[in-house]
């Protein structure tokens, strides 16, 4: 596996279970990048620098907004056991637009060879908060699109829905497209939210048709957040305070 960067015109759902339904499909694109890699990236792409769609290496890995990186994610998956030196790891992200920077969930993906053998969720939230899923199977056997990991929810994600409850998270990650659910479940509560798309050499024409059509990229993504809030709370949904973040930085 030996690429600098690939961009993914993808589909995002969220479908809300439990008593007040909600349920939306929006188009988004992802980059999936090594960022230990130095390959030349195009002309409307940069690493750690303004351009129209960029990478900072602050924006992933640790805190929000005071991430290091790709060293971060190595880091994270040693201690969890995950030692190889034939290790690739690849970031799954929204870039920045204009220098602006939002990721609801972002993914560090961990490959031996081909096989994808671990994942970090990275959540963060309109609250200033993140918190790092890490799933894996047993020894670190491959993950396929048949396998189910099941993490606590400790993040508050959204202010209509309870902390309590479980993440189920799916991954197909193919050399051409990607589907990734994850379904939260709190007794008859939740949500199932999808990200799937095809993966394509990375490109500025890429890059300047995505932002023709959906404008915005990640600030984009922030407008419909609130939108999608303000239809719940019409509906009648329970708003709930922001409580503390969570105490652990990765679960």
């Amino acid at each position: 596996m030996n690429f600098p960067a690939e961009q993914i015109h993808a589909v995002t759902s969220h479908k809300r279970r439990g008593a007040i339904s909600n349920a939306f499909r929006y188009g988004v694109d992802y980059v999936l990048i090594d960022l230990e890699n130095t390959a030349k990236t195009p002309i409307l792409f940069s690493r750690n620098r303004f351009n129209l769609n960029s990478i900072h290496d602050v924006d992933h890995g640790g805190p929000l907004k005071e991430g290091s990186g790709a060293k971060w994610a190595r880091k994270v998956f040693s201690e969890h056991g995950l030692i190889s030196p034939g290790l690739k790891i690849l970031l799954l992200t929204q870039p920045r637009f204009l220098m602006y920077s939002f990721n609801p969930v972002s993914f560090w993906l961990a490959f031996i060879g081909d096989a994808l053998v671990a994942v970090i969720s990275e959540v963060s939230t309109p609250f200033a908060q993140r918190h790092s899923y890490v799933c894996h199977q047993h020894d670190f056997t491959p993950i396929t699109k048949d396998a189910r990991m099941i993490r606590p929810k400790l993040l508050h994600v959204s202010p209509f829905q309870n902390i309590e409850g479980d993440y189920e998270f799916i991954f197909d990650i193919r050399p051409k497209h990607i589907d990734i659910r994850i379904i939260y479940r709190n007794e008859n509560d939740g949500v199932i939210a999808t990200l799937q798309g095809a993966r394509e050499p990375l490109s500025s024409f890429g890059l300047l048709k995505a932002g023709l059509r959906r404008p915005l990229g990640a600030l984009r993504t922030m407008i419909l957040i609130h939108w999608q809030a303000l239809r719940l709370k019409f509906k009648g949904a329970k708003y709930r305070t922001t409580p503390p973040s969570p105490k652990s930085e990765v679960s």
